[in-house]
């Protein structure tokens, strides 16, 4: 969502143009752009790495967040309508949406009646294929054989294969105007609807799952369809992101205290490395003594660029810093966070500070070692034209501006937002300005407690602490159904599968986490209406 960079300064072209900030590719910038989601991530990641290394090859993440074979589903098609609020001649013309289904636990309906069918368990997909998140959120796998759920994975209008315009889906504003959040889950619900009649199983209860963007558009399905949906459970879904709901700064703020709870001196050493990476990057022959400090396949030109591809290694370490080794972003091993922070704080007395930030970033970005270089600057004609990124961009530019700025107290340089520029430089690269304020009068989110009291239920928020995207998530109980479910050292986006436990004497079925049984629990009580859950029987 920034351009050419993905997260705060001229490295990672991909989100958008340099639209998004009205700082110059020379200083940095005054405004703090807003983050890529994780699959754009991996994406970028993945073709900086190809670029970087001739014979690198594509990571691809399993049901339980490794290289394992992933859980089977077949793929569907369904005819979409291209556009649910209009009756515009374009409103009925159809596309196929991709959806994906495993119905290996699923119980199915009774002959004749259509009654005892199993509930259906859906992932409101996200920014990207929907094979990735299916293989990434083993948690459904894990729990529908408890209550004969049928899996269904729906992918996202303009993502993956589910382009209304086919190549041409991104050709001009015209064609992009179709992909808003208000679409989406109406296909959501048009697709549900559709299939639970096919399957004659229409009286199937349907509980909608999601992470991360996924997760708020799961939150937003149960307020907007009730009656489609009997619960959700909403992922790491910063729903309250938007407006002067949650301070501009807090994501930022969160990140360093990732690092300051690690080591004081980890976090005291990354703040002061940008001052010193503006001073010798100042002269050309600074900048290519950092280039080859930094190991860049291709001398740098800006010291920005290496400022945002360090800024993007420790903000992404913070969303993904998961307890077990994950190749979900980039291989990393368990506790990255304070993996890092050990080799910062590993180096002598009177070491290179640059040095420091710069092994501590290479463990994101190469820690298997396999990468000659680094990949610091990219060419203007490079991944910035990514069919998903260029969906992302344009909801960024659209409807889903989540304002973000970088306090005193960060362990980044200071920034600010503006409303006025994100508008300016929006319009110059779309076309159109965005409804900066949209979200809040569509789906809600000021005083979200009392509001959703008097009317919402059967709605699960869990977040982990751990992950900045918390801040704007629902981190207290709404009501006696509407739950938040949060874990102190929790990361983004728990959906992932629990890693089975290797003693042998270990009799437990799926050794869930306890945080995880609470999640069963409270499905359990959505979906049979019971104050209690399915018992985690012992073999």
């Amino acid at each position: 969502m920034a351009a050419p960079t993905v997260l705060a300064f001229l490295p990672l072209p991909l989100l958008l143009l340099a639209a998004f900030s009205s700082a110059s590719a020379s200083a940095h910038p005054n405004s703090f752009r807003p983050i890529v989601p994780l699959r754009l991530q991996a994406l970028l990641q993945q073709q900086q790495r190809r670029r970087a290394s001739s014979d690198a090859k594509l990571v691809s993440a399993a049901a339980d967040g490794t290289n394992s074979t992933a859980q089977p589903f077949t793929t569907h098609y369904f005819p979409q309508e291209l556009d649910h609020f209009t009756f515009t001649p374009n409103a009925s013309m159809l596309f196929r949406q991709k959806y994906l289904v495993n119905d290996t636990f699923w119980r199915r309906p009774r002959r004749g009646g259509g009654g005892g069918a199993g509930p259906l368990f859906v992932y409101t997909g996200n920014e990207g294929d929907i094979e990735w998140f299916a293989t990434n959120t083993g948690f459904m796998f894990d729990i529908a054989p408890k209550f004969g759920a049928l899996l269904v994975f729906i992918e996202h209008r303009f993502y993956g294969e589910s382009l209304p315009f086919g190549d041409d889906s991104y050709s001009s504003a015209e064609t992009e105007g179709y992909l808003t959040s208000t679409q989406a889950l109406a296909d959501f619900a048009i697709l549900i609807t559709g299939l639970k009649r096919n399957l004659s199983a229409e009286t199937a209860p349907v509980v909608v799952f999601g992470g991360s963007y996924g997760g708020m558009l799961a939150s937003w399905f149960r307020l907007k369809y009730p009656h489609v949906a009997i619960g959700a459970l909403a992922s790491s879904a910063p729903i309250l992101q938007f407006d002067h709901i949650t301070p501009w700064n807090s994501f930022s703020d969160a990140v360093s205290q990732d690092y300051k709870s690690e080591s004081l001196n980890c976090f005291s050493v990354i703040k002061a490395a940008w001052d010193v990476l503006d001073e010798r990057g100042s002269t050309d022959t600074g900048l290519l003594e950092l280039s080859k400090l930094f190991r860049a396949c291709k001398s740098v030109k800006h010291a920005d660029s290496i400022a945002g591809w360090l800024q993007t290694a420790f903000t992404y370490t913070a969303m993904v810093d998961y307890p077990t080794p994950a190749n979900f972003l980039m291989d990393l091993p368990a506790y990255p966070v304070k993996e890092m922070c050990k080799i910062i704080d590993g180096f002598p007395a009177g070491a290179d500070i640059l040095e420091k930030v710069f092994a501590a970033a290479n463990l994101y970005y190469n820690y298997t070692g396999d990468q000659a270089c680094n990949q610091i600057e990219s060419d203007s004609d490079d991944s910035s034209s990514s069919l998903g990124l260029s969906g992302w961009g344009w909801q960024a530019c659209t409807e889903m501006i989540m304002p973000m700025s970088t306090s005193n107290a960060s362990m980044f340089p200071p920034s600010s937002f503006s409303y006025e520029d994100t508008s300016n430089a929006c319009f110059q690269s779309t076309g159109v300005r965005p409804r900066p304020h949209w979200i809040t009068t569509e789906y809600g989110g000021y005083r979200i407690d009392k509001v959703l009291k008097r009317f919402g239920s059967n709605i699960i928020f869990s977040n982990g602490m751990r992950d900045p995207w918390s801040r704007g998530g629902v981190l207290k109980n709404i009501s006696s159904s509407i739950v938040a479910l949060v874990t102190e050292k929790g990361e983004h986006g728990n959906l992932r599968r629990k890693k089975k436990k290797k003693k042998k004497n270990v009799r437990s079925l799926w050794h869930f986490s306890l945080f995880t049984y609470v999640q069963l629990l409270a499905i359990a009580f959505v979906v049979r209406g019971a104050s209690s859950g399915p018992q985690i029987r012992d073999r």
